[in-house]
């Protein structure tokens, strides 16, 4: 089968099963794309599935382009009318075999993105800038202004990297809170960052995961991906996965029971909001010191009460001893808030005091929007000590115990 008569018959079944349907309602519609293609008989099996997944691509996506779109190493696509697309690649220009085979083709293109971004490009306007709904950013340039157009120029979004030296120059925390993260991650202290929406806690929680030592195995679990450790070797990244067609959800508890039989040397752990805390929390206590995860709330103590609550309420363990669960994973507590000026700060760092039957939290940060010097208090000074010296202690066995 020719790429252009692919093309052609991409369109023919893209408008039948449009025409088909109701609602743009995608499990109904790839229903009708898969009961369609299982019709066509002239076809091999691999070419019904190569012809699936372009007309799923047509419909839901950006059509040939979107496996570069979703190709991590490619920065940027740049399509030269129908000559061979260019791709960017680790700073590099490279000519890919994908083109676009008519004019047709490649406006189809640009009305998708015109109709997303509610705006228009046509003879009177010839040029446009615009935003893909990821938040790459896409030019386009239309002839005759561009003598061998249709031109478009998409970079991609990249999601930067969260180090500290990121989240140091964007204020988020000192140089003196920067020092005390890496000494609890390196001394493997179980970290639980919390907050309200949107006020930093997966990026802190990317910032101190890229902290731990490079030889490690990381296991990451979350609902959508969105911790990158570029430098880290042995790295697994699960995400969780909804119901479709007939495939079977697989939610966060279930990943964190099966990250455990992974060999993991540490297990970082997204957002936790239901059933998925009592699973989290037994990795903490199972023996997989420096685990790390966060969670929605309005302060540290309020954590601590919020993960009993959900942990009771799917769970016939009596909510002391899951208190003392909870007590006994969790060493230390971030909060981080986004202030009304729109900065993200860690406002507040508390170590949690572990006694029977119950706890104390001993605060040993707390932001003063009015002076950033709190990190000099005695307190916060000795704590650092402490840690620092804990943190030479458990290196030193670690190499002796290794050699």
């Amino acid at each position: 089968m020719e790429l252009a008569y692919r093309y052609e018959e991409i369109e023919r079944i893209k408008r039948e099963v449009l025409d088909d349907i109701h609602d743009f309602h995608e499990p109904t519609i790839i229903d009708v794309i898969h009961k369609k293609i299982s019709n066509m008989n002239t076809l091999s099996t691999e070419d019904k599935k190569i012809l699936f997944q372009k007309v799923q691509q047509a419909i839901f996506g950006y059509d040939i382009l979107q496996p570069l779109l979703e190709q991590a190493e490619v920065t940027e696509i740049m399509i030269n009318g129908l000559e061979p697309i260019f791709i960017e690649i680790g700073g590099k220009l490279h000519k890919s075999q994908i083109r676009y085979e008519s004019k047709t083709h490649l406006m189809q293109l640009i009305h998708k993105i015109c109709a997303e971004v509610g705006r228009e490009v046509n003879l009177g306007s010839p040029t446009l800038d615009a935003r893909l709904k990821d938040g790459s950013r896409v030019n386009i340039v239309l002839d005759p202004i561009a003598l061998n157009g249709p031109i478009v120029t998409i970079r991609k979004f990249k999601k930067a990297l969260s180090t500290s030296s990121d989240l140091l120059a964007s204020g988020m925390f000192t140089p003196a809170i920067s020092s005390l993260f890496d000494c609890l991650v390196k001394s493997r202290y179980n970290l639980f960052i919390c907050g309200s929406t949107g006020s930093g806690k997966t990026t802190l929680l990317n910032c101190l995961s890229s902290l731990i030592e490079k030889d490690s195995r990381i296991i990451t679990i979350e609902d959508s991906a969105e911790i990158s450790l570029a430098h880290h070797e042995n790295i697994i990244t699960l995400e969780t996965r909804k119901t479709h067609q007939s495939t079977t959800a697989i939610d966060m508890s279930h990943l964190i029971k099966n990250a455990l039989r992974m060999r993991p040397d540490r297990i970082v752990v997204g957002e936790v909001r239901g059933d998925e805390v009592i699973d989290m929390l037994q990795a903490m206590n199972t023996g997989h010191d420096g685990s790390l995860s966060t969670g929605h709330s309005n302060s540290p103590i309020d954590m601590l009460t919020r993960l009993e609550v959900i942990a009771s309420s799917y769970s016939d363990i009596n909510h002391l001893l899951i208190r003392k669960q909870i007590i006994s994973a969790i060493d230390f507590l971030i909060y981080v808030e986004k202030l009304p000026n729109g900065e993200r700060k860690v406002t507040d760092i508390s170590e949690v005091i572990k006694h029977t039957p119950d706890f104390t939290l001993n605060n040993i940060y707390n932001f003063d929007e009015s002076s950033e010097s709190d990190e000099s208090d005695k307190s916060f000074e000795v704590m650092v000590q402490k840690i620092q010296s804990y943190a030479k202690m458990r290196r030193h066995y670690d190499n002796k115990y290794n050699n």
